[in-house]
């Protein structure tokens, strides 16, 4: 795991340039979708994948004699 080598500076729009050789590390090229997630105070920035949750998720099956929101609600209860 690299940590925050080469690190350009916030801009004034609080926009931040992600250095080339980070991104090819980590797979990002131009049009990807990113994610960003807060946790005391840093920022993590992780890349979508297309299905990532698939393999986790896959055996899961929907109820459809149920809404979305009867099943929300069943989970707020519980």
């Amino acid at each position: 795991m690299r940590m925050g080598k080469d690190m350009p500076k916030v801009s004034s729009k609080r926009q931040i340039t992600l250095p080339i050789d980070l991104c090819e590390e980590a797979h990002i090229a131009p049009g990807d979708i990113v994610e960003t997630y807060v946790y005391r105070g840093q920022i993590t920035v992780v890349k979508k994948e297309a299905g990532a949750a698939e393999g986790v998720l896959g055996h899961l099956r929907g109820d459809r004699r149920i809404s979305d929101e009867q099943s929300r609600q069943r989970a707020l209860a519980e």
